[in-house]
C-alpha cells in the first residue's frame, strides 16, 4: 500500500507508553519520537488526532486496594490525561505543527475544553488535535473514549498503538509461543476477550463500523507504518 487508506484517525496512545525506559512518569525522549511519528504521519496527508492515557501517572490500583472510590481514582486518571496532553502538545509545536490539547474536563486555564465543533475546526485548518480528560465521565477507560472521539470526528479508524506488535491470543512477554493475530472482527475480539482493547471499545467499533489497527509504538516510523500497511500489526475490523 503506497498510500494511506484513511483521511482521517486517531490514535489511542497509552499512557505506559509515554513511560520509556523509565517505567513510570513522562519520559521526554520517548514523548519526542511519539511527536515526531505523528507528524511524520500528517505528512502523509492525513489528519491526526490522539487520545492519549494516563496510566503512567495514575492507575486505578487504589481502587483494588480500597483505598480509593472508583470514580475518585477515575477522576485522577483523567487528570493525568490533561497532563500528558499538555506534554505531547509541546513536543509536537516545537517541530513547529499546529496543535491544540482539548480536554472532556474544562480546564481553561490550562487547555481548551473539548467541544466537537472546534475540534472539527481545528482538523479543517490541519492541526492536531490532543485529546484528553476521557470522556469526562468515570468508568469509561480511554480506549473507549479513542472510539468515541473517532466515531464523532467522522474518522475512518482508531490507530491503536501499544508496547507489542498486534494482538495476540496471549502475553507474549510472558509466554513465547503466543500467536498473533493479522485479522479479526469485532465479535472475535470480544468473544475471545483478547485485553488489547475493554469490550465497551470494541462493541461501540463494532457499531459504528470503525476499523482498529494495533501495533507497537516502539517500532521506527511506527504510526506511518501502520497507515500504510506496512510492519507488523493485527487489524480489527
Amino acid at each position: 500500500m503506497a498510500k494511506p487508506a484513511y483521511r482521517r484517525v486517531i490514535v489511542k496512545v497509552s499512557g505506559e507508553a509515554l513511560t520509556g525506559p523509565e517505567g513510570s512518569g513522562v519520559h521526554l525522549p520517548t514523548i519526542d519520537k511519539i511527536a515526531a511519528d505523528v507528524i511524520a504521519a500528517r505528512k502523509l496527508g492525513v489528519q491526526i488526532g490522539v487520545v492519549v492515557g494516563g496510566g503512567n501517572l495514575m492507575r486505578g490500583a487504589q481502587v483494588i486496594s480500597g483505598k480509593l472510590s472508583r470514580s475518585t481514582a477515575d477522576s485522577m486518571g483523567m487528570i493525568a490525561t490533561v497532563m500528558n496532553a499538555l506534554v505531547l502538545e509541546e513536543a509536537i509545536k516545537r517541530r513547529g505543527v499546529e496543535a491544540r490539547a482539548m480536554s472532556a474536563l474544562a480546564m481553561p486555564q490550562v487547555c481548551e475544553t473539548y467541544e466537537r465543533q472546534r475540534a472539527l475546526r481545528h482538523f479543517d485548518d490541519k492541526r492536531i488535535v490532543v485529546f484528553a480528560g476521557g470522556i469526562g465521565l468515570p468508568y469509561f477507560t480511554t480506549d473507549t473514549t479513542a472510539v468515541v472521539r473517532a466515531a464523532e470526528m467522522g474518522a475512518d479508524a482508531v490507530l491503536k498503538a501499544t508496547n507489542v506488535d498486534g494482538v495476540y491470543d496471549s502475553d507474549p512477554r510472558k509466554n513465547p509461543k503466543a500467536k498473533r493475530y493479522a485479522r479479526l472482527t469485532h465479535k472475535e475480539a470480544i468473544e475471545r476477550n483478547l485485553q488489547v482493547m475493554d469490550p465497551t471499545a470494541f462493541t461501540l467499533a463494532r457499531e459504528n463500523r470503525m476499523p482498529i489497527i494495533v501495533f507497537s509504538i516502539r517500532a521506527k516510523d511506527a504510526i506511518e507504518a501502520a497507515l500504510r500497511g506496512k510492519g507488523r500489526a493485527t487489524i480489527v475490523g
